[in-house]
């Protein structure tokens, strides 16, 4: 066994399974002595949404788990920009509860991306199942430019 550098912990340096978990806010108070606002987070930077392109749509694929569609707001402007919103919101605290960690995200998100020219933002759809939003935007078939053969006279 050696000696930890965090405050005379023990632990096994063979067997790295075995240390001590080092809590550097340990001692300093519990959670009760945080102010709420203090303990918010905000979820803009975990909501995590994926954009892929399809020959037929464009499709943005976001996971919100543990909130219910009726929270999640999905709007399409006229300069042909998506955006999704909405809120996660804190647990309600019991007066007898004691937490001993929160790390779930709460507060309002809200993503923002600028659709392409060949968006249809008059046909877009959304779902949403098990967390997971879909939203497809579908394209406007590509132009493609049209071949006339011209008779040769003479």
């Amino acid at each position: 066994m050696a000696l930890s550098i965090f405050g005379g912990r023990r632990s096994n340096v063979f067997d790295p399974f075995s240390l001590d978990i080092w809590d550097p806010f340990e001692g300093l108070g519990t959670l009760a002595n945080i102010p709420p606002s203090a303990r918010e987070t905000t979820a803009i930077a975990s909501t995590r949404i994926d954009w892929k392109e399809t020959p037929e749509a464009h499709i943005f694929i976001a996971d919100l788990p543990g909130l219910k569609k009726e929270e999640v707001k999905v709007e399409v402007d006229d300069g042909k920009v998506l955006q999704i919103s909405g809120e996660r919101r804190r647990e309600q605290e019991e007066k007898n509860d004691k937490w001993h960690r929160i790390e779930r995200s709460t507060g309002k998100f809200s993503r923002m991306f600028r659709l392409p020219e060949n968006a249809k933002i008059d046909q877009v759809k959304a779902s949403m199942e098990n967390g997971v939003l879909t939203v497809t935007v579908p394209k406007e078939e590509e132009k493609r430019p049209q071949v006339k053969a011209i008779d040769i006279s003479g």
